[in-house]
């Protein structure tokens, strides 16, 4: 495809901080550039993105992360260690029963360790899933954008995944409750074939927005639940 999935982008007031803790829980290394600090992804894990942002969490995270784990040792050495590095339990009013684990980063972005045997998950790698809060439509759109497969349709909840395998990207369904403001978690995308213009252009015909030109060049859209995301 024209273009690729780099990272997921999530505001910061502190972005080094938060990209360290990331690290330390994905066992990557942070790259600071101008734009913020990135945890560099590779063809079957998404990328991380923190960028210096004034604006503050209100309420749930429309996306959030899964981690996976291997075994119920596992599962606990990875909520030890996000512990330790500064990660806190958080109530996000999830049952008792539930085998997942819910944590928040530093800056109260949530996570879930989710509990060892999820087929949804199986061979997805550590960071399992990118969790979204979406409908049926944009999981569609996101599909033809990123010509991932769908790999799940079934009762208006969809998810994507690439070709190669890894880190599915997945959004809820109804009901998804009304976008308020600029989204403090949006995908970045690079061109890595054609036209910038005519990229753009494909995107706008499957659903996408085009809002304008952002830093370097690149071009700020939206996707068709109006979620922000950066095309460069």
């Amino acid at each position: 495809m024209p273009s690729r999935l780099t990272a997921l982008v999530l505001d910061a007031h502190n972005p080094l901080r938060v990209a360290q803790f990331w690290a330390g829980i994905l066992g990557r290394d942070v790259v600071t550039d101008p734009r913020g600090a990135l945890l560099p992804g590779s063809d079957t894990q998404v990328g991380l993105r923190f960028v210096p942002s004034p604006t503050t969490k209100v309420g749930l995270n429309r996306t959030h992360l899964h981690l996976t784990s291997t075994s119920p040792a596992d599962q606990q050495a990875t909520v030890a260690h996000a512990l330790r590095l500064g990660g806190s339990h958080v109530d996000v009013g999830q049952l008792p029963e539930e085998g997942h684990v819910v944590l928040a980063d530093p800056e109260g972005n949530e996570l879930c360790v989710i509990e060892p045997g999820n087929r949804f998950l199986a061979g997805c790698g550590f960071l399992g899933e990118v969790a979204c809060t979406g409908t049926r439509d944009v999981g569609l759109f996101w599909a033809e954008a990123l010509g991932w497969p769908l790999v799940w349709d079934q009762d208006e909840e969809t998810a994507v995944q690439s070709p190669l395998g890894g880190t599915k990207v997945a959004w809820g369904g109804p009901p998804v409750p009304p976008k308020q403001g600029r989204n403090r978690q949006r995908f970045e995308l690079d061109l890595v074939d054609g036209d910038l213009e005519t990229e753009v252009d494909r995107l706008v015909a499957l659903g996408a927005t085009r809002l304008g030109e952002v830093e370097d060049g690149a071009v700020e859209l939206t996707d068709t639940d109006g979620i922000e995301f950066r095309l460069g």
